[in-house]
């Protein structure tokens, strides 16, 4: 139902499936891949297989599943996808997260986006730091630098092309149990601050998960980023599955909307996201339009980017491309 919504193909460049979905076909027989490929939106697979707790470490996770990634990732791509996700689950108090937790799940998202390149996948990297506890923004600001700086240390040491990757990262936010919520602008301010220390120009899209927020909290909080005046060199948008659905869902569970017509309100929360054109008015939003070239780049063996720029030195690195 959601991948065949009127109009979304206008606003959703790709669909993250999971292991038992990619496997499933529609009512008419068809492979949900294809289903997704055929409204022009490319296939994605979630390879990680969960956190789990750090041994040494109480409170905290890594993110597990490289056992066996190489040939999963063969599998997949015959199945058509052709991007990836792996998400590393970071918490926040006083004291943590740990050096140690830190440099840890770095160092697994580095080797699935070296393995992902390797064969023929656009990673997207997910290191979410968690908004629970009662944390200050400016405390989600530090810690959520921290991690992304370390993650890209981690990339380039272990040779991944920044140029045919995507960041997903959370937001700067306080926690939920913090007593005084920042303003959007504040959350806008925040994030990109961090975003442009730690976040190189070379990487070519941001799209920011949701992170638990509430859907139109998220969605304003994105759309403030995106009219924010200053420099933002990479791409921006969103990837986040809760803040499109739930909506939609619960008024589905309570009998309000029926199934069968509940995908066409969709867009409207699709079209909610689309950032500002210049001078402050809203400008229709088709990330389709850079998205999938950026994923398209891994599969075809391209050696430019979507900016033209040549990427051939990067293969006396890697091999990867």
């Amino acid at each position: 139902m959601l991948f065949t919504s009127p109009g979304a193909d206008e606003f959703i460049s790709g669909v993250i499936l999971q292991d038992e979905t990619i496997r499933q076909r529609s009512s008419g027989g068809t492979p949900l891949a294809e289903v997704v490929s055929s409204q022009g939106i490319v296939p994605g697979i979630e390879f990680d297989t969960g956190a789990k707790p750090l041994a040494g470490a109480p409170g905290e996770t890594v993110t597990e599943g490289l056992d066996g990634l190489r040939d999963r990732l063969s599998e997949y791509h015959t199945m058509g996808a052709r991007f990836a996700k792996w998400r590393a689950v970071i918490h926040i108090t006083e004291a943590l997260p740990s050096p140690a937790c830190v440099r840890a799940n770095a160092h697994a998202l580095a080797r699935y986006a070296a393995l992902c390149q390797e064969q023929h996948f656009v990673p997207i990297v997910e290191p979410e730091v968690l908004m629970d506890g009662s944390h200050t923004i400016e405390r989600c600001e530090e810690v959520t630098g921290e991690v992304l700086q370390a993650v890209f240390d981690a990339l380039f040491e272990q040779y991944v092309s920044l140029e045919v990757m995507l960041r997903k990262p959370n937001m700067v936010i306080a926690g939920k149990e913090w007593a005084h919520s920042a303003s959007v602008a504040e959350v806008a301010t925040a994030t990109l601050r961090c975003l442009r220390r730690h976040v190189p120009a070379a990487v070519p899209g941001i799209v920011f998960l949701s992170g638990g927020q509430e859907d139109r909290v998220a969605t304003a909080h994105l759309d403030a980023i995106n009219r924010s005046p200053g420099p933002k060199p990479w791409r921006i948008s969103f990837s986040c599955g809760r803040a499109l659905q739930d909506h939609e869902l619960r008024r589905g569970m309570a009998g309000t909307r029926t199934w069968g017509s509940a995908g066409r309100p969709c867009t409207s929360g699709l079209a909610a996201t689309a950032p500002p054109a210049s001078g402050g008015t809203r400008m229709r939003w088709r990330p389709r339009r850079w998205l999938p070239a950026v994923l398209r780049i891994a599969a075809s063996g391209a050696t430019t980017d979507i900016n033209g720029r040549d990427l051939r030195i990067c293969s006396t690195q890697t091999g990867h491309i």
